[in-house]
């Protein structure tokens, strides 16, 4: 079988570490740097020709993050990698996936047709701002939901008889659903939003039952905070005991810190798709691991196994114990 070769752009060093450390692998050496006046500077270090390359970067801001990318994946083409694999744990751009208003760029779109024209043949990533992402792709894409990541810790703490899981909007109550059959089909909430601009919540409207109840919000990103404020605040007002937050990229931009820093919410539970910065983080933040679900992806990937229990959560195994494939290759 073709060798299995690691790469990263400098945005998911530490996760790259975690990724292969799981597998039991060296990374391959490369240099990601930059010229004086600034400009990306890119070299493989290893031989890489015929191997199996596997690219490891999220694409939020910076837009040189994205770049790096583009520029490791052509470099990794040019170097005769048999395939090039893009894992893009945080698939940035993606909140443009569509023309909602006129003059406007679909911006996940435009990062589809790079990575491809970069030479990407396939992209790994984890929980798609929308699914219909994938769409925009001529190559494979597997796109793995979070919930694995966060089942050990959620079912240790939410019972079935008190606890009710709350899409924040619309687009979240597929993967609010997925939460909500995992945990024992608990009951469903929507907090319907309107926004007046992009980051600006302007109201919201509870579509449910949660006096008494605790809620488990459940969402994909936390940029500025304001729509889990809001909807923790709405769901307050109407009654409920507790709200946990449960968000597969934590940004965490602005002044998200001061936004989710008040007593209406418990705790916060993020992954580390996007790199986590501790002043950035707001108390009561917990960072949970994905490299053990990534590092799983890729061997199935480099092996040519199928993935697809790991799309819909995985087996009973993946739920009892995120640290599964560190424990097997010890």
């Amino acid at each position: 079988m073709d060798r299995l070769a690691l790469l990263s752009g400098s945005s998911c060093f530490p996760l790259l570490e975690r990724i292969s450390g799981a597998l039991g692998l060296e990374p391959t050496k490369a240099f990601v740097g930059r010229f004086s006046d600034g400009e990306i500077q890119i070299q493989i270090k290893e031989n890489i020709r015929g191997a199996d390359v596997f690219i490891v970067q999220s694409t939020g801001a910076p837009a040189e993050n994205l770049l790096e990318l583009l520029l490791l994946i052509d470099a990794a083409k040019r170097a005769s990698a048999r395939r090039i694999t893009a894992v893009v744990p945080y698939y940035g751009y993606a909140r443009q996936d569509r023309k909602s208003e006129p003059r406007v760029p679909i911006s996940a779109k435009l990062v589809a047709n790079l990575l491809e024209t970069a030479g990407a043949s396939r992209l790994l990533t984890v929980d798609l701002h929308a699914d219909q992402i994938q769409g925009f792709f001529d190559i494979p894409v597997d796109n793995l939901y979070a919930i694995p990541v966060f089942m050990p810790v959620l079912r240790e703490l939410v019972s079935e008889e008190e606890w009710v899981i709350v899409s924040p909007d619309v687009g979240s109550t597929k993967r609010a659903h997925l939460f909500a059959r995992h945990l024992g089909n608990l009951p469903m909430v929507l907090v319907d939003k309107r926004r007046e601009r992009p980051n600006a919540v302007e109201s919201v409207r509870v579509v449910g039952e949660v006096r008494g109840k605790r809620c488990l919000i459940v969402d994909d990103i936390i940029d500025t905070g304001g729509t889990i404020r809001k909807a923790a605040e709405a769901l307050l007002e109407r009654g409920a005991k507790e709200v946990v937050v449960v968000a597969t990229h934590g940004v965490f931009s602005g002044n998200a810190k001061e936004k989710l820093d008040f007593e209406g919410i418990s705790r916060i539970f993020v992954t580390n798709t996007v790199p986590p910065k501790p002043e950035a983080l707001p108390p009561k933040t917990q960072v949970l691991d994905v490299a053990p679900l990534l590092a799983e992806a890729i061997l199935r990937i480099h092996e040519e196994r199928s993935i697809s229990e790991l799309f819909y959560g995985g087996t009973e195994q993946w739920f009892t114990s995120s640290l599964w494939l560190q424990k097997e290759r010890r």
